[in-house]
């Protein structure tokens, strides 16, 4: 259910964040387009405009066309300057109110001495303060893009700060929707666990009472095996029962409940315990434990853990074959591994091995007397102390990999 909540979370805030960041992205764009190309365009009616170097000026040096000399230009600072065959200034003009400051004639001559081919150079308007139009031997016309570089990286900021605040409404939006989508789907998944609780109850004493009841019936030859097979059958619905109670207890597992323990310790106790049954497969294990690693946890829990992980691996593991336990901590964490071989999981396996009475034997064999939720109890409890739990097969070997967090609780 929790992984439900996460994926439905995720999904709807990164769909809103997206359409966010696609609009702004559109903004922006928009804008460098349009002064982009307002720069492009003075840049080019400059040259258009521009006295030709066969007839510029009459003998007084006074240019023959003065409409180079009254074009106005309203929203930037544009400047050209004719050059002569020599490739030197002879004119400057200004076509806007401002006056051509030292800057940028020291900028004029660095391009005309940098420069040996005619071009049109504009660059990054987040970055460039200059953008030019350079004819060899003609003229030069640039434009002070400074007002246009601070507008664009204002709107850029103000951007970046109205997705930031915007991100934090979208994750209380993607929250809200959220609960909304995924509480019928909570209701009838709290329903069912419910269910299977008090069922659970319900069932426990009725059948206690049958088992105490079949023992105490004569047995003779004509009987023995309808007994046997009530017997047989009651134990198996016991086990069932007992198995589903476990189930709903590590569902509702409380914090309050939990203390300090030595993992290490418990981890090698169980390891112990599983030695005989291990011995009967021909089947070693083999521990390396960190010794002394303490965390926060419910301490039958994790028990019970531990010991659905090694004996899943002495079930599903090979003959005369070997067990590993490992677990190590580091800072934040500790790893919990049970490594056997055997059968290896298939990819689509590795997520359904966790669900209520999903078993990988096809055949559900009875004679295993398993019922599929051994795992799906691991589960809960991990879940129930924030860590994650994998399983994985590589190389004709499985493992089932725990992490819990150390400072988490």
């Amino acid at each position: 259910m929790e992984n439900l909540k996460k994926k439905t979370f995720f999904t709807i805030f990164i769909i809103i964040s997206l359409f966010a960041f696609i609009f702004a992205a559109f903004f922006n764009l928009q804008t460098y387009q349009r002064e982009y190309t307002g720069i492009l365009n003075n840049l080019t009616r400059m040259k258009n405009l521009i006295i030709q170097k066969h007839e510029p000026f009459d003998k007084e040096m006074k240019p023959i066309n003065d409409d180079l000399h009254n074009r106005k230009v309203m929203d930037y600072e544009v400047y050209t300057f004719i050059l002569n065959e020599n490739n030197d200034i002879i004119d400057k003009i200004s076509h806007s109110d401002n006056n051509i400051s030292d800057e940028i004639i020291t900028k004029v001559q660095n391009i005309i001495s940098s420069n040996n081919k005619s071009k049109i150079k504009i660059g990054c308007l987040y970055w460039n303060k200059y953008a030019y139009n350079y004819e060899k031997s003609n003229s030069l016309t640039i434009i002070n893009i400074t007002n246009t570089r601070n507008m664009l990286l204002t709107n850029l900021v103000i951007s970046l700060l109205l997705i930031s605040i915007g991100e934090l409404i979208i994750y209380i939006i993607s929250k809200k929707i959220t609960e909304w989508i995924t509480k019928p789907v909570l209701e009838s998944f709290n329903r069912e666990k419910e269910f299977v609780a008090n069922a659970s109850h319900e069932l426990k004493t009725p059948l206690a009472v049958m088992m105490a009841s079949i023992d105490c019936l004569d047995v003779n030859k004509k009987n023995e095996k309808w007994i046997n097979n009530l017997k047989s059958e009651s134990d198996r619905m016991s086990n069932l029962i007992t198995r589903l109670l476990d189930l709903s207890k590590t569902e509702y597992l409380k914090k309050e409940n939990f203390s300090k323990n030595n993992i290490s310790m418990i981890v090698e106790k169980r390891a112990l315990t599983f030695e005989s049954l291990a011995y009967e497969k021909n089947i070693t294990i083999e521990t390396n434990i960190t010794e002394k690693i303490n965390i926060l946890c419910h301490k039958e829990s994790i028990d019970e853990l531990v010991s659905i992980l090694i004996d899943n691996a002495i079930s599903h593991g090979t003959k005369n074959s070997k067990i590993v336990v490992n677990l190590t901590n580091n800072k934040s964490e500790i790893k919990l591994e049970v490594i056997n071989k055997g059968d290896p999981l298939e990819a689509d396996e590795c997520e359904k091995i966790f669900e209520r009475f999903y078993r990988n034997d096809k055949s559900h064999n009875r004679k295993s007397g398993r019922y599929g939720l051994g795992l799906a109890i691991a589960k809960n409890i991990v879940s129930s102390h924030n860590g994650n739990i994998k399983a994985y097969s590589k190389d004709g070997y499985t493992t089932f990999e725990v992490k819990l967090k150390i400072n988490e609780h």
